[in-house]
């Protein structure tokens, strides 16, 4: 791809790239890209850990895994406070790596009876990892592309983390029976330090995207300034924000119904698989399949969805196809059809509603970009995990097994739908006003400087 010259040929027919938004798409692909081969490289190493220390035990995870993300935000957002975006995510970014080499080494040195306690520790981690620099990468994709440009662009800027999970799934299932886990986790580092490299790659082309014609300026100027502002503004923003609290409740009710069938995944993983490499396998091959299937919606089809259908009916198609599948489980509680409906609902979600859900932060200020974005993708999210494992652990307490489970999730589903119309309408008001102010800030006679618009 080049600065200058617009894309043609056969993936013009996938993508509308304007001219000037080449070589930021490629470093957003391949940011991307090494983001979320690093995650799958240790995500089937976290679900395996998470099984061998006992189905039993994972809601208690899931409540530490909920105070990790409380006690993690603050200082995220002291960073965001103090340094320009070009400074606090390699510095988050590289944290995280520091982590992956402490527990190589402890897993390369520890004797065999501290697996169960090491494992433990690892699955609150990689859960607190997974969700921060995904987050990190997407208020990244955010502040540098406008409204505009994300719902051309942010379907096929999935594709890259699709294909990084498929490569780092597809990693970890090769080489899981015969490289030690330590092993893998080294791969993880320096996929890390390259999302590190990419991202200031991007970021330097910044300012240049928003000097494209047709794309307007963000009112808010200078976008790797510092953000400033308040340690606490990530939750306290959220409250005072009704558009920001309905975000929030879409992601929990989203997080609260993954739950349900994550635990069901583990069970069957735990009955059918008794071998430690082999349980590792299965869940990487199911990784695997998920995002092969993600991959071929995202190139041929995401955008072409948002186009005909829009923001509110695009984000309504997951929460819709949840109440088919959990009736369809009511029905039928059998492997097959738990594993069929993870498999695709996760593909719904990677391939059509996060790339759109993230077209909602393009309409709201940078603070809010970073620091409630975080809040909500971190704790929000946790925090519905928690709600889904131990209600999880109560309706199966209460004798009623999988029927139970998907009848509790059908009316959490229909509420998600209704609260995805609703974001829809509301974020096509918003990006109205965001699109006038900034046309006025783009204009000559216009004031050299704006308030933010409120979200």
């Amino acid at each position: 791809m080049t600065d200058h010259v617009p894309i043609r040929g056969p993936l013009a027919r996938l993508i509308d790239v304007q001219p000037g938004e080449g070589r930021a798409l490629a470093w957003a692909w391949a940011y991307i890209f090494s983001i979320l081969a690093a995650y799958y490289v240790l995500r089937p190493i976290r679900d395996q850990m998470g099984v061998a220390g006992g189905i039993e035990n994972l809601p208690w995870l899931f409540t530490a895994t909920l105070v990790g993300m409380l006690c993690l935000n603050l200082p995220f957002a002291y960073l965001v406070k103090r340094m320009p975006r070009a400074r606090f995510v390699p510095i988050t970014y590289r944290f995280f790596a520091a982590n992956i080499l402490a527990f190589a080494l402890v897993l390369y040195l520890a004797p065999p009876d501290w697996n169960i306690w090491i494992g433990r520790v690892f699955f609150v981690w990689l859960s607190i990892f997974n969700l921060f620099v995904v987050s990190i990468f997407w208020a990244t994709i955010v502040d540098v592309f406008s409204n505009e440009q994300g719902r051309r662009l942010f379907g096929f800027i999935a594709a890259g983390a699709t294909l990084g999970a498929i490569a780092g799934s597809a990693t970890t299932a090769i080489l899981a029976k015969n490289l030690p886990t330590w092993g893998l986790m080294l791969c993880a580092v320096v996929l890390l330090e390259v999302a590190v490299f990419c991202m200031r790659g991007l970021s330097a082309l910044s300012s240049r995207l928003h000097e494209i014609p047709g794309s307007l300026a963000s009112p808010e100027g200078n976008q790797d300034r510092t953000i400033g502002g308040s340690v606490l503004a990530g939750v306290t923003r959220t409250f005072a924000s009704p558009y920001l609290l309905n975000i929030s409740l879409f992601l929990l009710l989203f997080s609260v119904t993954s739950t349900f069938l994550y635990f069901e995944q583990a069970g069957i993983a735990k009955r059918s698989f008794p071998d430690r490499g082999a349980q590792t396998a299965f869940f990487a091959s199911v990784d695997l399949a998920v995002n092969v299937l993600t991959l071929g919606v995202q190139l041929f089809l995401t955008g072409r969805i948002v186009n005909r259908l829009g923001v509110a009916l695009t984000l309504a198609i997951l929460p819709a196809f949840s109440i088919l599948g959990f009736a369809a489980l009511a029905i039928w509680p059998t492997i097959g059809v738990i594993v069929a409906f993870q498999v695709l609902r996760r593909a719904g979600n990677f391939a059509i509603a996060r790339p759109i859900r993230e077209v909602l932060f393009t309409v709201v200020p940078r603070e809010d970009r970073y620091k409630a974005k975080s809040f909500i993708d971190t704790v929000v999210y946790r925090l519905g995990d928690q709600v889904g494992a131990w209600s999880f652990t109560g309706i199966q307490g209460l004798g009623l097994g999988s029927t139970g489970i998907a009848g509790a999730a059908i009316p959490l589903s229909a509420a998600w739908l209704l609260n995805s119309l609703w974001l829809g309408r509301a974020q096509d008001r918003l990006r109205t006003t965001h699109e006038e102010e900034g046309a006025e800030a783009a204009a000559p006679s216009a004031p050299l400087s704006r308030a933010a618009p409120s979200a």
